[in-house]
């Protein structure tokens, strides 16, 4: 190992099942990239990850550390790097300081799209259950601008408030309204349709599908913490449509 110190070496190792964990990978890979770049320098390191912590210990002095872990919004494009950089110093493609230094790249910058693109890609998310319900091509339209707008009403109350799931639930709760206006007012042919493509965006796909992950692989504490997660959502985005449907209904009648 050089001059590298053990606790270097651990600490560096947990920074990268942070960051993998932050972001939406499941707790079988943050822990199985931990141990494997600890093999790659022949520090042998075990790792065991919660949802709330990451344990990083060295075999060969028992020197352990625990890092606490913040799960907020998901980005998997950190994910697919860290897995590209651990890939990468695992065939001696790069050495422990240049893995060290991107690791630390990663960890500070945020790799975003633009706000134009974002937007488009909500409407454009919105639009395939409109094909499966066989809408007009007027809702259709529709469907589009809606989740782009529920999206967008999400995004602006998640950047000013840190209460968790009130973003999903203010998006679904105006894109709802937006909906049943149209529908009440026959620009639309059937609001439910547009209200069901424009809730895409919002739903927590990520989480969903590592919880049933965690579950398969007997990870059921994280599992159940992951589903737990996806279900106060869906409750979140179902009271905003609720809300939003009797809120149309007491201004229009009906």
């Amino acid at each position: 190992m050089g001059t590298i110190s053990e606790r270097d070496i651990v600490t560096l190792c947990g920074q990268v099942g942070t960051i993998l964990l932050e972001n939406g990978a499941e707790t079988a890979r943050v822990e199985n990239t931990v141990e494997y770049i600890g093999r790659t320098i022949d520090l042998p390191v075990v790792c065991h990850a919660t949802m709330t912590g990451i344990f990083v210990s060295s075999e060969k002095s028992a020197a352990t550390r625990i890092f606490k872990v913040r799960v907020g919004d998901f980005n998997l494009q950190k994910v697919d790097e860290i897995n590209t950089l651990s890939r990468q110093f695992s065939r001696h493609e790069i050495t422990y300081d240049k893995l060290k230094k991107e690791v630390q790249k990663v960890d500070t910058e945020t790799p975003d799209f633009s706000w134009v693109i974002k937007c488009i890609g909500a409407g454009l998310v919105s639009m395939p259950p409109m094909l499966l319900f066989k809408a007009t091509w007027k809702d259709l339209f529709l469907g589009f601008f809606v989740g782009i707008l529920g999206y967008v009403v999400s995004q602006y109350v998640g950047r000013h408030t840190t209460t968790a799931y009130i973003p999903v639930a203010m998006g679904s709760l105006v894109l709802s309204t937006v909906a049943h206006i149209l529908g009440v007012t026959n620009i639309a042919n059937d609001a439910n349709y547009i209200i069901i493509s424009a809730l895409m965006p919002l739903v927590p796909g990520v989480p969903m599908t590592n919880s049933l992950r965690e579950i398969i692989e007997r990870n059921t504490i994280s599992g159940a913490v992951r589903a737990i997660d996806a279900i106060m959502s869906g409750i979140s985005i179902g009271g905003g449509v609720i809300i939003g449907q009797i809120l149309v209904k007491t201004v229009f009648g009906g």
